[in-house]
């Protein structure tokens, strides 16, 4: 037996599966979203977050507002550290809205905060927040290019470092790209075991300054392992000072091609000289005496 609605015919069986799907889809927008786990995931590795959604414009009220209280706080001179940093650039931005200036550019909206006598828990503090929080802040202006766009999946983000780990917005002991400490001293801080490298007898001159980490790695992330700025086969990063070993030659090494220089040569420090693995590479056969 069917029934007629709207000139149209529907049987009972029908009826009962689109009541069904209809009585789930209500129950299931009700429910919400699914709650989210603040824990790290396993493995200790930060997942980045996605960026919040951009405040009403009514509540951001300015640097200059931020100047009255932080000229001189939380250390001397901090607005004027500020004012000569490249960051401030941003406030004489004016196609772009407040949130892409100044202060709560990086802080967010701080009326609230205003609002609250200083209330720290009324805006955003990078003390105390996780590696994941303060670099999707940075991610929000400097995710848009080739050197920074991988950083959200980087080894160094997986391991809990953050930007500000590396970057100082407000005291940067090097001006160029705002860092806490030159190369490789930075670098250093962390991997220790690479600087006793770097003192061995034949080692690329880093120390010295004449070379540079980031010359052959990207800490921001990238495709390749160890953060690499070009495959072991290709040996960009080397032919770049290595000019001459680039070739093309008549007779090349075979191995180069397949696994590169580093096959032969250690990158970093050797005690062998040319940075060799091994101090004897020529196997040569001893000259056979006839009598």
């Amino acid at each position: 037996m069917s029934r007629t609605i709207l000139g149209a015919t529907r049987s009972p069986l029908l009826t009962i599966l689109l009541f069904s799907l209809s009585f789930g889809l209500s129950a299931r927008l009700s429910a919400g979203p699914p709650a989210q786990d603040a824990a790290k995931p396993a493995g200790g590795q930060e997942k980045p977050q996605a960026a919040a959604p951009a405040a009403p414009s009514g509540d951001y009220v300015g640097s200059e507002t931020c100047k009255t209280c932080h000229e001189d706080r939380p250390s001397k001179g901090f607005y004027r550290d500020f004012e000569a940093s490249p960051h401030f650039v941003t406030t004489l931005d004016t196609k772009k809205g407040p949130e892409r200036q100044g202060c709560e550019a990086c802080h967010g909206p701080g009326k609230a905060h205003v609002e609250g006598g200083g209330d720290k828990t009324k805006i955003f503090a990078f003390k105390g927040a996780s590696a994941s929080e303060v670099s999707q802040r940075c991610l929000g202006c400097h995710q848009y290019g080739e050197e920074h766009s991988n950083y959200a999946r980087s080894v160094h983000l997986q391991n809990g470092v953050a930007c500000a780990d590396c970057h100082d917005p407000h005291h940067a002991k090097e001006s160029q790209f705002l860092l806490k400490a030159s190369q490789p001293a930075l670098c250093y801080s962390c991997h220790l075991d690479k600087k006793q490298q770097f003192t061995r007898p034949f080692h690329h001159r880093v120390n010295e300054g004449l070379v540079k980490c980031t010359d052959c790695h990207n800490p921001h992330g990238g495709f390749l392992a160890r953060q690499l700025r070009a495959t072991t086969s290709e040996d960009l990063v080397c032919f770049k000072c290595h000019a001459d070993k680039a070739g093309p030659f008549v007779y090349e090494h075979e191995s180069v091609k397949v696994e590169g220089c580093t096959i032969c040569h250690t990158p970093h420090g050797s005690s062998n000289a040319r940075l060799l693995k091994r101090a004897q590479v020529n196997r040569r056969r001893p000259p056979r005496f006839t009598t």
